[in-house]
């Protein structure tokens, strides 16, 4: 057996928050896929002098895989076909598989650019549990990328049930249960109860009135409210001592005024770990029908005064995006008034899903505000730790936009001179009119896109350069404008394997399934066997990723 294999960064300025090092001038020693302390004198070498190294980054929310982006795929051929991802050669010199891009890259392609971003880990965000066979094998096609599911709950017909017979702790079991059988890695819930109202036509009056507006709103039985399915999964995420917090799509997306929503939804968990995600979308003040404001320092001010509570923000950057959500209710909403051309499916018994191309401009009132929002959450927010960077690719841009958000992050006369070219229309009150002069940091950068990510995710071995660390490690040059930087890695090591060679893709091994398998008590099974019996269009046996326990 060959002995594993060895590489010592040296002389690159280090900046790895999780570990307290803040550019300090230091070997990185590799064995194998670790981190380690030090290596024999004659270990090969890589020079990073005069280079930037942090740990590989970590996406904690994107849309990457599973039979939405799938439908999304389908629905936006022109872009494919804009945008070809012709076959890399590899250092052995073999060429790898081609794809294609746009808003939605196929599965190379995603692992592919998140490499060339410096990317090593990635989290598909919404995955209905019927569906879960299809995103693992889809993240099984796609390179280089470590990667987990968060499993749709908010909405499904089973737990629903449980809690409409008061039976709080076969939810739990049924949460744990489902989470192993379909190699889950956390809860997810959106718009919670809204999507099952609304497909079933609840409240009739039109489809305002079919969704849920607010967390006591009844969704079949009048026991079971919005607010009880956050409490219950809020509940069972921290009983089963899950990695991550229950993830949490709030009600009311995108809608003027949700900000109240919002609030009502944090201060009902306060005192539990939660972690709001996509923030941006939900941190609008006005009303209905009537005008749009930012609520973001509401919203912040409740996050910096909670440090049970986490978020990433979903930024809205300019250009072309793909909104793809489980929330079927906005995407009818968003489909009526821009015209443009969608998908909206039932999810038999579980959730829902709707797609939707769209494209924020720079003149649009609307996206201007919510590009705006999306700023101050970050620039007003005290603990990076804890907010952290997202644009909920596809749906407030791809993820290939990262490197100019972290510009704007990063500097704020590039920031001002920005905000000089949007619409101003409902900008009125923004705290970037009021001039915030917050710069990021390039340690403060590492935190939102790597060391808190890991952290919020509970991945031990990620986001840092420790010792028994994942040998997950970027390399990129001391740019002045920090777009080209984090654009443009030197290198990226993942897993110990150096596959970004010089700024280009030489290697593409395959990622790691990232999954939890909490115990759960096996007696829910009996019960689960009879509802798929009277209701699923599955059978039991064959309904999970994994042959059931």
């Amino acid at each position: 057996m060959s002995a594993p294999a060895r590489l010592r960064i040296t002389g690159g300025r280090v900046y790895d928050p999780a570990n307290g090092v803040d550019g300090a001038v230091r070997d990185v020693c590799i064995e194998g896929d670790r981190i380690v302390a030090e290596l024999p004198a004659g270990a090969p070498r890589l020079d990073a002098r005069g280079l930037i190294v942090m740990p590989g980054g970590v996406d904690i929310h994107a849309h990457v895989a599973g039979s939405s982006v799938n439908h999304g795929r389908r629905l936006l051929p022109e872009e494919h076909a804009a945008d070809p991802a012709p076959a890399p050669t590899l250092a052995d010199g073999a060429t790898a598989r081609s794809g294609t891009g746009g808003t939605i890259p196929s599965t190379f392609t995603t692992g592919y650019r998140y490499a060339g971003l410096g990317y090593t880990t990635a989290m598909e965000a919404a995955v209905a549990p019927l569906a879960a066979r299809q995103a693992h094998a889809e993240l099984d096609d796609t390179p280089i990328i470590d990667a987990g599911c968060f499993v749709l709950l908010g909405n499904d017909e089973y737990l629903l049930r449980q809690l409409a017979a008061g039976e709080s702790a076969r939810a739990r079991e049924y949460a744990a249960w489902l989470l192993g059988a379909t190699r889950g890695y956390a809860i997810k819930v959106v718009n919670p109860g809204g999507i099952a109202r609304w497909k079933s036509g609840g409240g009739g009056g039109g489809d305002a009135a079919r969704n849920v507006t607010g967390l006591d709103d009844a969704v079949g039985s009048s026991a079971v409210t919005p607010r009880l399915i956050l409490e219950t999964l809020a509940a069972a995420a921290n009983a089963l001592q899950l990695p991550h917090p229950v993830h949490i799509h709030c009600n009311n997306l995108g809608q003027p005024g949700n900000v109240a929503t919002t609030l009502a939804t944090m201060q009902a968990l306060t005192g539990r770990r939660a972690h709001f995600t996509h923030l941006q979308f939900h941190s609008y003040g006005g009303e209905r029908g009537k005008g749009w404001s930012s609520a973001a320092k509401q919203v912040i001010e409740h996050v910096n005064a909670h440090p049970e509570v986490s978020a990433d923000v979903g930024q809205v950057m300019f250009g072309p995006a793909t909104t793809v959500t489980a929330d079927g209710p906005v995407e009818h909403l968003l489909h009526v008034s821009t015209g443009r051309k969608w998908v909206n499916v039932d999810i038999e018994l579980e959730t829902g899903c709707g797609i939707v191309p769209y494209a924020y401009k720079e003149k649009a009132a609307v996206a201007a505000l919510q590009w705006a929002v999306g700023l101050e959450l970050f620039l007003l927010a005290r603990d990076p730790w804890r907010v952290v960077l997202s644009t909920d690719h596809p749906n407030g841009g791809s993820f290939r936009s990262y490197p100019e958000l972290i510009r704007l992050l990063m500097d704020r006369a590039y920031r001002d001179e920005k905000l000089k070219q949007v619409n101003q229309k409902l900008l009125a009150g923004s705290a970037l009119l009021d001039g915030l002069g917050r710069e990021y940091t390039l340690s403060e950068i590492a935190v939102v896109t790597r060391a808190g990510p890991a952290r919020l995710l509970g991945l031990s071995n990620k986001g840092h350069l420790g010792v028994g660390a994942d040998a997950d490690v970027t390399i990129y040059p001391d740019d002045p404008d920090r777009a080209t930087m984090f654009s443009t890695p030197r290198h990226v090591i993942k897993g110990g394997t150096l596959v970004v060679e010089e700024g280009q893709l030489r290697r593409a091994p395959a990622g790691r399934r990232l999954s939890v398998r909490p115990a759960f008590d096996a007696a829910v099974t009996k019960d689960l066997r009879r509802f798929f019996d009277e209701y699923a269009c599955v059978a039991f046996e064959n309904y999970g990723v994994e042959p059931a326990p």
